[in-house]
């Protein structure tokens, strides 16, 4: 039986390993907001603090950690994969689908978000956090690469999902089901979340590719936004 947590207890989750390994020697990053992040070190540069993981670096305003853990030595896997820079993001449960008919909905893009998120059985505040990040709220959006609507779906992949990318109820609804196949995927992993949004970003060969979440500037961006949009989200 697959794991079922309700969205109000994803606060909690919060003790996740870093992208690439899973086993570290090292320290624990403690967030203001609780979620944790793994470490090689760190150093504090003013009112700057880098992270050292895995060979990459990320760095975050000083006001955002609230402390430091040390961890104990762990063996080393025998393969390792490609380092990325290290993310906090919750684990998502995937319980079954409803075969109930979605809820009337208005026409606003948080309507929509919200309305798909409660039919794939997804936290609304995240499908609003993807979407604002996809699309910025804007059913017109369409990207340089082509990407059309709130979620930014590819023609291809809107074409997959049976679903017209051009209006904005099949658009949110096609993106939220692929989000949520998506996590599916992933949802043995423990960076379950990463994965599923790194290949929302970049496709899901790109995180074979690499093992893990690609090292593209643009799609670990894209990650940092969603999840600190969620982290907003969530207290609304």
């Amino acid at each position: 039986m697959k794991r079922f947590l309700r969205a109000s207890l994803l606060p909690h989750l919060i003790g996740l390993s870093a992208l690439a390994l899973p086993a570290w020697a090292g320290e624990n990053v403690i967030l203001a907001n609780g979620f944790r992040l793994h470490a090689d070190r760190h150093e504090v540069d003013g009112g700057v603090v880098r992270i050292y993981s895995g060979g990459g670096a990320m760095e975050m305003p000083a006001a955002s950690v609230a402390g430091y853990e040390q961890e104990e030595v762990l063996a080393a896997p025998a393969v390792t994969a490609p380092a990325a820079a290290p993310l906090p993001a919750p684990a998502i449960p995937i319980p079954k689908l409803s075969t109930a008919a979605s809820t009337p909905f208005n026409t606003t893009p948080a309507d929509l978000a919200n309305a798909a998120a409660k039919k794939y059985n997804l936290p609304n505040s995240f499908v609003r956090s993807v979407m604002k990040a996809e699309s910025g709220f804007q059913p017109n959006a369409l990207s340089p690469k082509g990407a059309i609507g709130l979620m930014q779906l590819m023609p291809d992949t809107a074409r997959t999902l049976g679903a017209d990318p051009h209006d904005p109820v099949q658009n949110a609804d096609a993106g939220a089901r692929y989000l949520r196949d998506l996590l599916s995927k992933y949802e043995n992993d423990p960076n379950q979340v990463l994965l599923a949004l790194a290949a929302y970003n970049a496709g899901p060969g790109a995180v074979e590719k690499y093992h893990g979440v690609p090292p593209y500037r643009e799609t670990r961006e894209y990650i940092l936004r969603v999840l600190k949009s969620w982290d907003q989200q969530r207290n609304k």
